[in-house]
């Protein structure tokens, strides 16, 4: 397995949300690493307005795309994974917070949700 990204457990397909969206390739148990992917960090870029950008620092002024399915897990009210961030080497990790089928949608809460002028619209 690749130490930086690893995304082999999931796949992208159309969402019943609108779009699309990342689905397990496989049964999933709770707390297990479903992706690893980098980050490269942006200059130039305001993430209010793009929202398949992460928040990449303490004080929301950095900004960072991930590699891999990262920029396209939905956001959901009641989530079935999270996201953890590690600002100083650049890579995000996704785990389960619960068990997943083989086929089901992984959504994430998007915390920025409350604040970023992108996702207002939703």
């Amino acid at each position: 397995m690749n130490n930086y990204i690893d995304c082999s457990k999931v796949y992208i397909d159309k969402s019943s949300l609108g779009g699309i969206g990342v689905f397990a390739k496989q049964d999933l148990k709770k707390d297990e690493v479903v992706e690893i992917g980098i980050m490269t960090v942006l200059k130039n870029v305001d993430g209010n307005k793009n929202p398949h950008l992460f928040t990449w620092s303490d004080d929301r002024k950095s900004w960072a795309a991930g590699s891999g399915c990262l920029p396209f897990y939905n956001h959901f009210y009641i989530p079935n994974i999270k996201k953890v961030g590690d600002l100083v080497n650049n890579t995000m990790a996704v785990y389960t917070l619960k068990d997943v089928k083989k086929g089901e949608e992984l959504g994430n809460y998007y915390s920025s949700k409350k604040w970023r002028t992108c996702f207002q619209i939703f």
